[in-house]
């Protein structure tokens, strides 16, 4: 019995790409962690600053500022935090292609942080850049077919709800201090 040599190639060509596509995607888990530690540290370094601005003076544009930085951060981790949950739930290469609602969530982030933590923003730039190539590269060998506006419109929601949920927590955080107020200063 002869082989069909075009299958043939076609196979190994799908199992290659398969092999290739899992330490890919373990990179930027590990990348994600990386950013997501580097957050974390700066979210402490920015708590333990903003107690010290609220004892001096809650009506300062610099401490409204600070706790704004801080709000921005909390946000990052929220997000990034979901995303990195998305990423190890991944149970075979037929569920890599649902990950595209994450580019636009991470490309966010990282719009956020561009002037704030500059290279966070370029890591978050590299690292959605590198899932969206393992996006694309499953969705070929798996013939999935994208919907982008359902993406974006999962993506939103999902950045809608974090914003939301930052907000109250950071509201709740600083109770004494009213943001409508202290950022028309």
């Amino acid at each position: 019995m002869m082989a069909n040599p075009n299958l043939v190639r076609n196979e190994c060509s799908s199992v290659s790409q398969t092999v290739t596509i899992v330490p890919r995607l373990e990179y930027s888990n590990y990348l994600l962690g990386g950013i997501m530690d580097t957050l974390k540290r700066k979210k402490a370094e920015l708590k333990k600053s903003n107690q010290v601005y609220l004892e001096l003076d809650n009506d300062d544009h610099v401490c409204v500022r600070a706790l704004d930085f801080e709000r921005t951060i909390s946000f990052s981790l929220e997000i990034l935090s979901k995303i990195h949950k998305k990423i190890n739930s991944i149970s075979g290469i037929v569920s890599i292609p649902k990950l595209l609602p994450l580019i636009p969530m991470m490309r966010t982030v990282s719009a956020q942080l561009y002037t704030l933590l500059p290279v966070c923003s370029k890591n978050l730039s590299e690292l959605s850049v590198h899932l969206g190539s393992i996006i694309l590269d499953s969705a070929i060998l798996t013939e999935a077919k994208f919907d982008f506006s359902q993406s974006n419109i999962e993506s939103s929601l999902v950045l809608n709800e974090v914003k939301l949920m930052v907000d109250s927590k950071i509201n709740k955080q600083y109770p004494n201090l009213d943001f409508s107020k202290a950022c028309n200063t």
